[in-house]
């Protein structure tokens, strides 16, 4: 969009931009900065225009992804250009995702090369290794305590390790994906450091007090993160003799985005990584960016502008790179990082949703779909250009913020229904077989979140020890009725490094001084690889979990109807026991899949004629995708075993 004022503020930053750029081919970067830079212009005002060094931040803003553009690699300019054309291209069907801890998975980058073959060999294409970057010993938060934002740990290796690994998927047509944790800092970061020392350009940087009178009107609103490790919101640094805002961790500083020096930092780190080669970045803890006293301190609207500028910024340099929302935070609020009042995404183009997650494990305890069915009817519908990260397990615990309405509307009292839930995954029922820890209780709610194993939390690590031959096939037949509806869902799916192995829950991170008061170190296990080679023996359970999941992911990519187009119908049949929605490919209405989801022990009926209104079941038999086998339509209700989820293709 041309706007005067804006465009004339523009040409005076490149009038005044340093010969040495002024004389590259700037060709398709002028052209993105003119496409955008209204929008840039304007949310910086939003942020800034009171300051009085608004237009030399500007300045800067500009001279930065400038800057960024002209280190930016000519392989990937081509894949800018090659993106932008086809700018829905991460919407397919034929991505999975794939999460793990580089020292857990493989001790370092370059174990991580020597093993791409295991991630090739299941289906994998999008690789994402959680934080890297460079972190203090015993303070690192699992590498969310970021001391050098332009460094490896030395731990996993190097930046020269990584650019090998980066070229090395690019040659096997898979993405790499990274953490940038935007939030905060470790306490020894440079800008901590000096800003402990007395400088005050970089306690701007952070949130940094004399006294408790802000802190304890801050802390009247906000919520505590870590309530049982990491009470309250502020520090006391005796060094700076001040209190600091941290949310998170006593060693993890807030960064002040009030001051657009930081915002800018930021951008340069995000474009940095993007240089490398990287395809898509995880922007840590988003719905904390902005702070604002009589608030909760998270999802301000601020906190929206932020991202939509360094999306705008990044669409300038390095468009073919995409944005990642990391926010845990309730339905309503979470559709809103992909960008409110836009057709296509204007913040991140992906989040994750922990919503399906948490649904699914309520499904799996209460071996019902009621709840599944009320809470995905409730999730906002997404925008065009964005998806969707399903997943079961990540690195971090499941919450059980399930919206209360729905809980009630399926049947349950919602306090109640939630005490049910911890109870049953850490293993306090009688009727319960999963093997899960408490994280995060809060004893004045009696709130928890659960830590632990997909395979622990779905009976594995019970039946296993029991040795229940019975036990084992309906833990394994869980666990693959879980990945079939995070590959058919929607979205890109992203499995968890262990999990395709079945890993049980390890316990040794109690004997680490660094980990044990964390539980969930208890589903961050290092791999084992010789356990791994079992996969390639038939009957043993890694076996039978990888090759039920490498056969999913293969047909998932053969089925356009799944790629994520805005195209899921969801049925909500007279069986509480069953989640049925259909997909469709939108370029050919004929080429649809019915997906049926079984979560009882027992075998279920299903009713047909709601589905034979849809078009469904209209034929004599049908045949299941997954297991070939043919259903007999001639009744008025289709049988669908234990366990066990069904895609029916027309």
């Amino acid at each position: 969009m041309y706007e005067q004022v804006s465009h004339s503020l523009l040409n005076d930053i490149l009038i005044g931009l340093k010969p040495e750029i002024k004389k590259h081919n700037l060709q398709h970067f002028y052209i993105r900065l003119g496409a955008n830079f209204y929008a840039i212009y304007s949310l910086f005002h939003t942020l800034y225009g009171e300051r009085p060094d608004y237009k030399q931040q500007l300045g800067k803003l500009v001279e930065t992804l400038t800057r960024q553009y002209l280190n930016r690699a000519p392989h990937l300019r081509e894949q800018d250009l090659a993106r932008e054309k086809d700018h829905t291209w991460f919407l397919s069907q034929k991505w999975v995702g794939f999460a793990m801890y580089c020292q857990e998975f493989a001790g370092d980058l370059q174990g991580v090369q020597r093993h791409l073959h295991f991630l090739q060999d299941l289906g994998i294409n999008l690789l994402h290794i959680m934080p890297i970057m460079d972190c203090p010993r015993g303070k690192s938060d699992g590498g969310y305590a970021v001391r050098d934002f332009r460094n490896i740990d030395p731990r996993y290796g190097t930046l020269a390790d990584l650019d090998a690994l980066i070229g090395n998927l690019k040659k096997r047509d898979m993405l790499l994906a990274l953490d940038v944790v935007v939030n905060h800092t470790s306490d020894e970061h440079e800008w901590a450091v000096k800003a402990r020392q007395g400088d005050p350009k970089y306690q701007d940087y952070y949130y940094m007090f004399d006294n408790r009178e802000l802190p304890d009107l801050y802390e009247e609103s906000m919520l505590e993160v870590f309530p049982e490790t990491a009470p309250g919101n502020f520090t006391w640094n005796a060094e700076a003799n001040k209190w600091v805002m941290t949310v998170f961790n006593q060693f993890q500083w807030d960064l002040n985005y009030r001051n657009p020096a930081v915002l800018i930092e930021m951008i340069d780190i995000i474009l940095y990584w993007a240089n490398h080669g990287v395809d898509i970045l995880r922007l840590d803890a988003v719905a904390f960016l902005w702070k604002k006293i009589g608030s909760s301190c998270q999802n301000e609207r601020e906190a929206h502008l932020i991202l939509q500028l360094m999306k705008d910024c990044c669409q300038v340099t390095a468009p073919g790179v995409l944005f990642i929302a990391e926010a845990i935070v309730a339905p309503p609020e979470v559709i809103k990082y992909f960008g409110e009042d836009a057709i296509n995404a204007k913040e991140c183009e992906i989040a994750y949703n922990a919503t399906l997650m948490a649904l699914l494990w309520e499904g799996v305890a209460t071996k019902k779909a009621s709840l599944l069915n009320k809470g995905i009817r409730n999730i906002p519908n997404k925008l065009e250009r964005a998806t969707w990260l399903n997943y079961l397990r990540c690195h971090d615990d499941i919450g059980l913020g399930f919206d209360d309405n729905d809980i009630r509307q399926a049947g349950y009292e919602p306090w109640a229904h939630r005490q049910f839930l911890i109870d049953y995954y850490t293993g306090n029922r009688d009727d319960s077989t999963a093997r899960g820890v408490a994280f995060g209780r809060n004893d004045k709610t009696g709130d928890a979140r659960i830590s632990g194993s997909l395979a622990s939390l779905a009976g594995l690590e019970t039946a296993l020890n029991r040795q229940d031959e019975a036990a084992i096939d309906t833990s394994i037949r869980t666990i693959l009725l879980l990945h079939s509806i995070i590959l058919s869902f929607g979205g890109i799916p992203l499995l968890y490094y262990a999990d395709p192995l079945g890993a049980l829950n390890d316990t040794s991170y109690l004997e680490d001084e660094l980990k044990y008061n964390d539980s969930r170190w208890v589903h961050r296990p290092r791999m084992n690889w010789e356990k791994a080679e079992l996969r390639q023996q038939p009957g043993t359970v890694e076996y039978r979990i990888f090759n039920g999941l490498k056969k999913l992911i293969a047909l998932r990519k053969e089925l356009p109807a799944l790629a994520d187009l805005n195209n899921r119908e969801l049925f909500e049949l007279e069986n509480p026991h069953l989640l049925v929605y259909s997909r469709f490919d939108p370029l050919n209405s004929q080429a649809r899949v019915l997906v049926v989801n079984n979560f009882d022990h027992h075998t279920q009926a299903m009713p047909l004629e709601q589905l034979r209104r849809a078009g469904f079941f209209t034929h004599g038999t049908v045949q299941e995708t997954i297991s070939a086998d043919s259903y007999s339509c001639s009744e008025d209700s289709l049988l669908i075993p234990p366990l066990t989820a069904c895609w029916f293709k027309t």
